[in-house]
């Protein structure tokens, strides 16, 4: 039987390093993993204890609401007014998610399919290039990254593409490439959207993790955002709830109806007792993800003050739990899958090559920030070790 989706997607890159790293600690080598961005922090003390506390109530054992529960729909209301001073309508405006992945996915077969286009930035996390594939439309590849202007690149695609698309993808502070922008951005992507009767779609996953003082944005804050905007917000990185599989899709009144039309055909809703903590967390932990963010900073500047001394520069990110890092000149002739598998062999440092996240990205790998100081610094002793073409300060 031909799956015709599924084989026409390309070999999953990533797998190629983890195949590597596996090996390695087959052969009994103590390899740092600092390719794929799970959180290791552990979640809330109130979100665990709520969650127990609920899970014995056995009325939560049953479906739940596909929408979300109301409460938590207004705690996610109530910390986009302390966070953003965005003033949202729990009932029209907010949907709960499975997950960012999952929201964003079947948004995707809300808005598009076959003949339809989106534009979508080069390089980008994987489901944002696959998610408008899979329902069947086209994607437009929009060039993101150092030496690049965004917003000049998308009125250009959106110029020379045809049919015109018809949802503009973004996600700031981005993955791989940790791009920050600020409101003033979001409000030229705004306005136009709203000229050219487009839906954007933003992912902002990196909400709470800004470096330096910068404080990444809402899209929502931008004035007549709502007319054309919908935003995502997960848990997982701002509240360490990677598992958890809570986010949230914001407004839009329209769009959100569609995507909640399509949920109550397709699940019933995250396990109620997971939504219970969610509510409480969100309402009484609201500040948990400063906590999270002073420790992503302190990470950030272990990990790029120790590449820079063994002669690797990079540009530290202002926001994001990752690094983007240009493959050192020396090892320029390398493709990004190459150099990460040398790296695991050489180095016992796994990252995520470049060009798993696109063709933009083939001449960079992305660290995530997962593993404390100390792991940390012993990455950068054993890539020191390995990259004998490097010059140490």
């Amino acid at each position: 039987m031909e799956f015709r989706r599924i084989t026409s997607l390309p070999p999953y890159v990533f797998t190629i390093i983890d195949g590597l790293k596996i090996e390695a600690r087959r052969a009994g080598e103590d390899v740092i993993d600092l390719g794929f961005g799970n959180p290791d922090l552990p979640s809330p003390e109130i979100a665990v204890e709520k969650l127990s506390e609920a899970a014995h109530n056995t009325r939560n054992h049953r479906y739940s609401a596909s929408r979300g529960i109301p409460k938590l729909r207004e705690a996610i209301a109530g910390y986009y007014k302390h966070r953003f001073d965005v003033d949202l309508d729990p009932d029209t405006e907010v949907i709960n998610t499975i997950g960012a992945k999952e929201g964003f996915s079947h948004l995707m077969w809300t808005l598009l399919q076959p003949g339809d286009a989106a534009l979508v930035p080069s390089p980008s996390y994987p489901i944002h290039i696959y998610g408008p594939l899979f329902a069947g439309a086209d994607i437009r590849e929009v060039p993101l990254g150092t030496g690049t202007d965004f917003f000049d690149n998308l009125r250009e695609a959106w110029e020379y593409s045809w049919p015109k698309p018809r949802v503009i993808v973004m996600s700031f502070p981005h993955n791989p490439t940790t791009t920050c922008v600020d409101l003033d951005f979001m409000q030229k992507v705004v306005d136009f959207a709203r000229e050219r009767d487009v839906v954007i779609v933003h992912d902002n996953a990196y909400a709470d993790l800004g470096f330096d003082g910068y404080r990444p944005p809402s899209i929502l804050q931008a004035e007549g955002a709502k007319e054309v905007a919908v935003e995502l917000y997960s848990m997982t990185k701002s509240f360490s709830m990677a598992g958890w599989r809570v986010a949230f899709m914001l407004g839009r009144p329209d769009v959100i109806a569609a995507l909640a039309k399509l949920k109550s055909y397709l699940d019933y809703g995250t396990f109620q007792p997971i939504q219970i903590a969610a509510t409480v967390t969100l309402n009484e932990a609201a500040d948990f993800p400063l906590e999270v963010n002073e420790i992503y900073q302190t990470r950030r500047d272990s990990l790029c003050g120790g590449l820079h001394r063994i002669g690797w520069d990079i540009e530290p990110p202002k926001g994001t739990m990752f690094v983007w890092a240009p493959i050192p000149e020396a090892y320029s002739e390398m493709g990004s899958i190459e150099f990460a598998s040398m790296l695991v062999k050489e180095a016992n440092v796994a990252v995520s090559p470049g060009v798993g996240f696109g063709p933009g990205g083939d001449g960079f790998v992305r660290f995530a920030l997962i593993e404390n100081e100390q792991r940390t610094q012993q990455a950068v002793r054993n890539l020191r070790k390995a990259l004998t073409r490097l010059e140490p300060r």
